[in-house]
């Protein structure tokens, strides 16, 4: 009888690829996590129970067939293990890395409620397109006839080129506008190297151009192209912006120089990275180097900024959160691993205003915490602890409170074009259909800040609605 490849996770325990020593890494930006070898990944993976419900899978927004290409990685079937992951997720090796698996898949694994620990699941992903990589399995879409109708899409972001990867390898003809000189969005100028190395990034965006995507950069959308050009020229328009306004944070002193917004110091930090002249990072307002560092928020967004802090030499990182450790929004893999490389968090911790020397920042006035009833969506509200307030000092504070969309019926010129009352583009659920005939939306700037596998998600259940779309207009023109 052939020996059972699977459900070896009592014999094996987890193993998470080697991870560089804190010490080495706070000193770049490459990736921090090694690569699996061949006989890792295969044993990491034989630990899959193959459950018959797999909650991994119902838990990834993309519904990917986890199990199947564990099982294809355990025995050695590789490349079918890349067909299975590509299938469901335009960009494994790139979920592989910045998904937070912890909440999702990983965290929903059967196993780790038997105290076993969880499957590796983002390592292998990772692992699998990555050699899938290398061996050349990755192509560009080549479409087998080539189609009339063009699709706009407005923004290169993670959403954005979901749908026009789907788009292209069904034979539509698509055009890509950004207001960035590089394509990728949030993927190229707001996740930090050390989670995202940009080469794994612009590798596909060439696949995209080699598939025959046409990129239209440094397009800013209002005052480059109008709106209404780019409907009478394309059959169907997505909209797949993000949201970029950055929230605010007022109280005393909140106008003084060195308060910055987390995406334009990782803006800057990124660019810098690509080897590009970056003023404000060149002449200090936008470099942590020497300084005493306070990030201001609890999300993945600051967690990136605090790391980045460590990595450009500040002299120390502070981070001020209004909750405790528990009801942190970011990753708890991310916190630990900023308390590794020598961050420092400050929980119950909020900020009432800002201490200055003159015209600069000197200090956060920080009003202490504590937990009290929950509320509206179920977490315990912060309140004040009179009398517990103290100043922070910092020569560079960076405010990461999230993200909100712009206004983009006002900007475009569109008022037909319909908001929810957060700003988010109205649009229906699982086509994106807005309430503009041929005009959809993806992303963000639906759901509001969001994680890239949704943004993925929603592009390709949008190509698929947009292509329904074609075939319905073609039946109906041929009758």
């Amino acid at each position: 009888m052939a020996k059972q490849p699977m459900l070896k996770f009592v014999q094996i325990e987890r193993d998470m690829p080697a991870k560089r020593d804190a010490s080495e890494r706070r000193e770049d930006f490459h990736e921090i996590y090694a690569e699996y070898a061949k006989a890792k990944a295969e044993e990491q993976a034989s630990r899959c129970s193959q459950c018959g419900v797999p909650y991994c899978q119902s838990h990834c927004p993309l519904q990917n067939n986890i199990p199947d290409w564990l099982r294809m990685t355990a025995t050695g079937r590789l490349q079918e293990a890349y067909e299975i992951s590509q299938a469901t997720n335009t960009f494994p090796e790139i979920c592989g890395r910045i998904c937070p698996q912890d909440r999702l898949c990983e965290g929903n694994c059967v196993i780790e409620q038997s105290g076993h620990g969880t499957v590796t699941i983002g390592s292998v992903e990772k692992y699998i397109t990555d050699t899938a990589w290398e061996e050349g399995w990755v192509q560009p879409a080549a479409p087998a006839v080539e189609r009339a109708e063009s699709v706009g899409i407005i923004g290169a972001g993670p959403g954005g080129l979901a749908a026009a990867d789907m788009l292209r390898r069904a034979g539509v003809q698509v055009t890509v506008y950004d207001r960035y000189d590089r394509a990728g969005g949030l993927l190229t100028y707001g996740i930090p190297g050390f989670k995202l190395e940009k080469d794994v990034v612009m590798r596909r965006n060439e696949l995209l151009e080699k598939g025959g995507v046409t990129f239209v950069l440094n397009c800013n959308i209002g005052e480059d192209v109008s709106f209404d050009d780019l409907r009478k020229k394309h059959d169907a328009i997505i909209i797949a912006t993000g949201v970029y306004k950055s929230r605010d944070l007022g109280g005393p002193g909140s106008g003084a120089d060195g308060i910055e917004k987390a995406i334009d110091f990782l803006t800057a930090s990124n660019r810098k990275s690509f080897g590009d002249a970056v003023e404000d990072f060149d002449n200090g307002r936008l470099n942590a180097a020497g300084k005493k560092v306070v990030v201001i928020g609890g999300g993945d967004t600051a967690m990136d900024c605090v790391r980045t802090s460590i990595r450009q030499g500040a002299t120390s990182v502070k981070c001020l959160y209004r909750r405790d450790r528990a009801n942190m929004p970011g990753s708890q893999r991310e916190v630990a691993n900023a308390e590794e490389e020598g961050v420092v968090f400050e929980w119950l911790s909020a900020p009432k205003g800002f201490a200055t020397k003159g015209d600069k920042v000197s200090g956060v006035m920080v009003q202490k915490m504590r937990l009290g009833a929950p509320d509206a969506s179920g977490r315990q509200a912060p309140e004040i602890i009179e009398g517990a307030d103290y100043v922070e000092e910092a020569d560079l504070v960076i405010k990461a409170l999230g993200f909100e969309p712009e206004e983009l019926p006002t900007l475009w010129d569109q008022p037909e074009l319909t908001v929810t009352r957060w700003g988010t583009i109205r649009a229906e659920f699982t086509t994106g259909q807005t309430d503009l005939p041929g005009v959809y939306a993806v992303g963000d700037i639906v759901r509001g800040a969001s994680l890239v596998v949704w943004a993925i998600r929603d592009g390709r259940d949008c190509a698929d609605a947009i292509l329904k779309e074609f075939e319905d207009r073609a039946a109906v023109a041929a009758e």
